[in-house]
């Protein structure tokens, strides 16, 4: 490694209040496993019950295949820091931390659009679903999702990497994320928080914009249906992914939509455990609660292994 880049950094995270490095370390011990288990059980069930083989749980087991990356990049490293004195990750290590967890962010916020327009079309043109909706165009639709994240996150972190930081190897932070990165990197850095200000309006704003529209278009046509059972089913199915939206949008938005210079000390850890922790233990719940659906394919799973024994 060059001068200017460390061959290790300290995550101080919370180091200065160590007191609340046991209850985030709890919290994290109890909410990992449920995040892993809750996606596993929306992907077994997605694909073992022929009634959700349809692009809504297509979409769905991606969002849960990405959700349990998500965290897995992230989760055992703060395990580890927050249980232990030596608070430090390998320079490869930061990297790769960096690429994986910004490549499942972004592809994340394309993915929830995705949902949405395919929430719009069964709602809105169910004429003409199916025949939009095909099996081709899905794998498509998903295909340039994740081929976009990639490249986004490729691209930013690269472009981050490759600013110096003269030997400073503490990080204020859980984790390796490219607003840290660019606020503790010294010399000229304004082209990077444009750059990164840029591609985040169109990774995070224009798809909420998009969602927001498709929702718009959902409510009038929700109240347009006669039958309260119809009504009271897309309403069902259509707020899950909107609380899905909401939680993993908006602590998005506060960190990515302003300059790095000016987050404040606390907010990057927060909404790092929030976006990178909390959403992804809570989506296999928000989507299994309300919906009547994968409910049932989840009983007849849970009855099938306990026929089994």
């Amino acid at each position: 490694m060059n001068n200017s880049h460390p061959q290790e950094f300290v995550l101080l995270g919370f180091a200065d209040r160590p007191w609340l490095e046991l209850p985030l370390f709890a919290i994290l011990l109890i909410t990992y496993p449920m995040a892993m288990v809750g996606n596993t059980a929306i992907i077994l069930v997605s694909r073992l019950d022929a009634r959700l083989h349809n692009p809504m749980y297509f979409f769905l087991t991606n969002l849960s295949f990405l959700d349990m990356c998500y965290t897995t990049s992230i989760v055992p490293q703060m395990l580890f820091n927050l249980g232990s004195t030596k608070k430090t990750i390998s320079y490869v290590g930061c990297a790769a931390q960096l690429y994986f967890f910004h490549i499942m962010g972004g592809t994340e916020c394309l993915l929830l659009a995705i949902m949405s327009f395919d929430r719009y079309l069964a709602i809105c043109k169910p004429l003409h679903y199916t025949l939009i909706m095909n099996p081709r165009i899905c794998i498509l639709l998903a295909s340039t999702v994740w081929l976009t994240g990639i490249t986004y996150a490729v691209s930013e972190a690269t472009a981050t990497l490759q600013l110096p930081l003269c030997g400073l190897n503490k990080l204020d932070h859980l984790l390796c994320e490219i607003p840290v990165l660019i606020k503790a990197a010294c010399g000229e850095k304004a082209a990077n928080e444009l750059t990164l200000s840029v591609v985040c309006i169109f990774m995070l704003a224009v798809p909420l914009g998009l969602i927001l529209a498709s929702y718009a278009c959902i409510g009038h046509a929700v109240f347009k249906i006669k039958s309260s059972e119809g009504r009271k089913k897309a309403f069902g199915t259509c707020s899950s992914h909107l609380i899905v939206v909401f939680l993993f949008y908006g602590p998005g938005i506060s960190m990515y939509l302003q300059p790095p210079s000016s987050i404040s000390r606390d907010q990057p850890k927060f909404m790092a455990l929030f976006y990178g922790v909390v959403t992804p233990a809570l989506n296999p719940f928000i989507y299994t609660l309300r919906n009547k659906d994968v409910k049932g394919a989840l009983g007849n799973l849970v009855s099938g292994i306990f026929a089994l024994k």
